[in-house]
């Protein structure tokens, strides 16, 4: 038998059907991102805080931030 200089190779046709019959086990989705939890507000809370909100001025950096918290609450809903 003739030696060969080098690194034994298998064909590209083996490691194609190797990671074919590797992944068919794979049949379940493997994403499983989980949905943040939605606190749920009182009809009150939700009167104050719109309340305590009108009170600030236009421009106040915390009204875009409570807008941006907003977006992330529909999206954690739509979630579910």
């Amino acid at each position: 038998m003739m030696r060969i200089k080098g690194c034994w190779k298998p064909p590209a046709a083996a490691l194609m059907i190797a990671m074919l019959l590797l992944t068919a086990c794979a049949t379940a989705s493997s994403d499983n991102a989980l949905c943040p939890p939605v606190v749920e507000y009182s009809a009150a809370d939700q009167t104050r805080a719109a309340a305590e909100v009108e009170a600030m001025p236009e421009n106040a950096v915390l009204v875009r931030m409570l807008s941006d918290y907003a977006v992330l609450r529909q999206q954690a809903r739509a979630c579910r």
